[in-house]
């Protein structure tokens, strides 16, 4: 019976990763337990218990009396002696109990006892387990549709990804496997509550970590991310190694890499630039993959006065504003992007500053080198990409851009 005892904790510690340690423990409250609920007390009863072989003893400490009025408690001097014949009034004796001896109720009790801690303690396994997730990508398997939230199984655990975490233009099936962001992960009496995410943009920047190896060694850095979900990402790199170029390595051999992690996000356009600690040169990177002429910005302000070629206009704010918007929550300025002859009608918009040297900063060869990043055919940077369609996307040519603009920003 021992042996079967082993053999069952051995699989438990292995199937729900708890240790037998907490296991024994719950099998020596059960039997305090149970021997509380056959003789209605247990404050002077231990268990002695072999984690080798699973030999345990049940053993009840009892004052030596003349006359026994308590016998949960006390024992009688005559059989006290036959335990041990030095036993004198007032001695304490252990008498071993027989759990035999116990009745099926009091059995029933400790079944509880074990099977109540083995839940609570699987929780807490989990519940640590994905709490150590949070803020990371996991996969999961999409189950089944809860009204308009998603259940998705993540192995041991299932997690929710609520109607204002999905992008709008994804629909999934059951069954399917897709990435998403743990958002947050609560414990429960009913095991941890995951939450998860889809539209979240640490999840562009934990798929870049997983996918690009110079991430992972800390020789390329992502400084910063910004998204619109299910549309357009920007985001920003930094080299560590001068012989490291950071947008090669995101990009990867014939864009393999950041090809991987637009299919993840469903055909989601991504644009890779250049960070920089210059404020002008990072609005000018963050505009790509429109030209810019000039940039004037002001760090104190956090506002800049950018000005593209005349053709260049609608591909610099986007559709609907989109390029401008996300350019301007990517830099944290807010951008007044104006045409070459509207900056030329506009008394005072070009001025000295100190941040602004075209011939020091603004080498368009050195920038937007065609052949490493703008190609008219690529997916990515394409004038004709339906993003950035002049019939399709008017602008306002006052419109100025900043994180907190809106889609009304640009007619």
């Amino acid at each position: 019976m021992n042996s079967e005892l082993l053999e069952a904790l051995n699989t438990i510690e292995k199937e729900k990763d708890i240790k037998k340690d907490v296991l024994f423990d719950a099998i020596e409250n059960s039997l305090v337990t149970a021997y509380k609920n056959n003789y209605g007390k247990a404050d002077n009863v231990k268990v002695i218990m072999n984690r080798e072989t699973c030999d345990y003893q049940v053993l009840a400490e009892k004052t030596v009396v003349e006359e026994v009025e308590d016998p949960a408690v006390e024992i009688s001097l005559e059989e006290a002696k036959q335990i041990n014949k030095k036993a004198k009034v007032g001695d304490i004796v252990e008498i071993e109990i027989k759990t035999k001896e116990f009745g099926r109720i009091a059995a029933q009790n400790a079944k509880n006892v074990i099977l109540q801690k083995i839940r609570e303690e699987e929780r807490n396994v989990l519940f640590k387990q994905y709490n150590g997730k949070e803020k990371d990508v996991v996969t999961g398997i999409v189950q089944r549709y809860v009204g308009k939230n998603i259940s998705i199984n993540l192995g041991k655990a299932d997690a929710l990804l609520n109607e204002n975490e999905q992008v709008k233009t994804e629909h999934f099936k059951p069954t399917e496997r897709i990435k998403v962001f743990i958002l947050e992960v609560k414990d429960t009496t009913k095991g941890p509550r995951i939450l998860v995410s889809r539209t979240h943009p640490d999840l562009v920047r934990r798929l870049f970590e997983s996918e690009v190896t110079e991430i992972k060694d800390g020789i390329v850095e992502i400084k910063q991310v910004s998204r619109e979900a299910g549309s357009r990402t920007k985001i920003a790199v930094w080299s560590n190694n001068p012989d490291v170029d950071p947008v090669g390595a995101c990009v990867g051999v014939s864009g393999s890499r950041v090809n991987a992690i637009v299919e993840e996000l469903r055909g989601e356009k991504i644009d890779i630039i250049n960070w920089s600690d210059n404020p002008a040169i990072l609005i000018e990177n963050a505009l790509s993959p429109a030209k810019v002429i000039s940039v004037m910005a002001d760090p104190d302000e956090k506002t800049a006065k950018v000005v593209v070629p005349d053709y260049q206009l609608s591909l610099a704010i986007g559709k609907e504003g989109q390029n401008a918007r996300l350019a301007a929550r990517l830099t944290g300025f807010k951008i007044d992007i104006k045409s070459e002859s509207q900056a030329k009608e506009i008394e005072g918009f070009y001025g000295e500053d100190e941040y602004y040297d075209e011939d020091e900063y603004y080498d368009d060869d050195e920038y937007y080198d065609d052949d490493e990043y703008y190609d008219d055919d690529d997916e990515y940077y394409d004038d004709d990409d339906e993003y950035y369609d002049d019939e399709e996307a008017p602008y306002d040519d006052e419109a100025d851009y900043d994180d907190d603009s809106s889609d009304e920003d640009a007619e």
